[in-house]
């Protein structure tokens, strides 16, 4: 989807709730696109702020409260790029107070919020878009295509991995070194989450905490299981067991740094019965980062990445073979004979090689995936079309994840139905 045509008054003013790295790149991917603008930032570090002025203007509303933020009627939409712990808050709390929301992944911290944000949806009529940009990825969108011309055949197991071998990967973010409690509002960042006495480390490096994170499972798995429903249409398994450890990053945290996961996927119209494998690594010392997803087919594998797509596919053998060795002289030649009245005797040739063939398919060498999703919620806002990574659909992929989060502690299979997106 390209750019929706705009006239010079058709604006829209956003605001920004959480300034941190990936806030601060949502709000540049969408001051990239024609007619919006930024009004406002949020943030519970003073730094931050301080920064959003610098950054976008003396202008624009700074604030540590982002209730501020929400009673403006100048302001259309807003980015939630918080932690993960306030992501359904505020993103309930916006859409009642009239506003678009792009919410980053994971759409929720805890099940039990995911059908509160999609009848806040339902309720306000808004426009809400979960920031996973697999779905606007035209790798996988084009992966899409295939899958759905039966490129590979019959879907049968599909493998994921994201894996990390540096300090930043492993959510090791700076601190600065002005970060105290004049600087900070902690307990506002806190919010709902269990009280503790003030450290910088829980402020700046959240992902590592599960009072305020979700873990490898909320910030990797998540972005695994969206490019797997894009791609396959599914709206999510049945099953789910997850392992791993705390084998590396022994500085504090209490999320895993290595996760892996096996998930079940029911038969449904739109595909077979097929079985996920997931892998998570801040150990890896294979290189700084590797991501991939195959999707194993009976006919090939196809495997998409946000800058191709490859598709392997080798024939399948004429005949299925025989092992007839153990058995009688007489019942072998009974055998054979059968055999070859089914499967002939042909005399080889060099046309009758079986080639393997492989193709690949690029984007355009322009395309970013972060800032055309971006285009898309701001094109949805303007034609009221919402995109399909939607409420329900960014809760079926944050449902699985989280429920691998469950299976890791509590040491046991999950169970989740997809339809009613409920876990037991």
């Amino acid at each position: 989807m390209q750019d929706t045509k705009i006239s010079p008054n058709d604006k829209i003013r956003i605001a920004l709730i959480g300034a941190g790295g990936m806030g601060s790149g949502d709000a540049r991917s969408a001051l990239s696109i024609p007619g919006v603008e930024l009004a406002a930032v949020s943030d519970v570090y003073d730094g931050r702020l301080e920064r959003a002025r610098e950054n976008w203007g003396k202008g624009i509303l700074t604030t540590r409260d982002y209730r501020e933020v929400l009673a403006r009627k100048d302001i259309d939409a807003i980015i939630c790029a918080t932690p993960d712990h306030w992501h359904s808050t505020i993103t309930i709390e916006a859409l009642r107070a009239g506003k678009h929301v792009y919410c980053e992944k994971p759409m929720v911290h805890d099940i039990a919020e995911g059908k509160q944000v999609i009848e806040a949806r339902n309720s306000s009529g808004r426009i809400l878009q979960v920031g996973s940009q697999y779905a606007s990825s035209l790798a996988f969108l084009k992966a899409r295509d295939l899958f759905r011309g039966g490129a590979i055949g019959e879907l049968n197991m599909v493998e994921a991995w994201l894996d990390r071998n540096s300090a930043i990967g492993a959510w090791q973010y700076s601190i600065p070194p002005d970060a105290s409690t004049q600087t900070v509002d902690w307990d506002r960042f806190q919010g709902k989450a269990p009280r503790h006495p003030f450290e910088a480390v829980r402020v700046f490096r959240w992902r590592n905490y599960n009072d305020y994170g979700t873990g490898v499972a909320g910030d990797l798995f998540v972005h695994l299981f969206t490019g797997i429903h894009t791609v396959t249409g599914s709206i999510g398994p049945t099953r789910v067991f997850a392992t791993g450890g705390l084998r590396f990053w022994k500085d504090g945290r209490d999320a895993p740094d290595v996760m892996l996961a096996l998930v079940d996927y029911p038969r449904t119209d739109a595909h077979p019965a097929f079985t996920l494998s997931l892998k998570v690594n801040f150990v890896s010392g294979g290189g700084s980062e590797s991501f991939g997803v195959r999707f194993v087919g009976s006919e090939g594998v196809m495997t998409p990445t946000m800058t191709a797509v490859t598709l392997s596919r080798t024939p399948r053998e004429t005949e299925p073979g025989y092992t007839i060795s153990t058995f009688p002289q007489s019942v072998q030649e009974q055998f054979l004979k059968e055999y070859r009245a089914r499967y002939p005797h042909s005399n080889p040739t060099a046309d009758a090689i079986r080639p393997e063939k492989t193709e690949v398919y690029h984007p355009p060498s322009y395309h970013n995936p972060h800032r055309q999703h971006h285009v898309n919620f701001y094109n949805a806002i303007r034609t009221g079309k919402p995109h399909f990574e939607d409420a329900v659909f960014g809760f079926r992929t944050a449902g699985p994840a989280l429920l691998c989060n469950r299976s890791y502690f509590e040491r046991r299979v999950m169970q989740w139905d997809p339809k009613i997106m409920t876990a037991s």
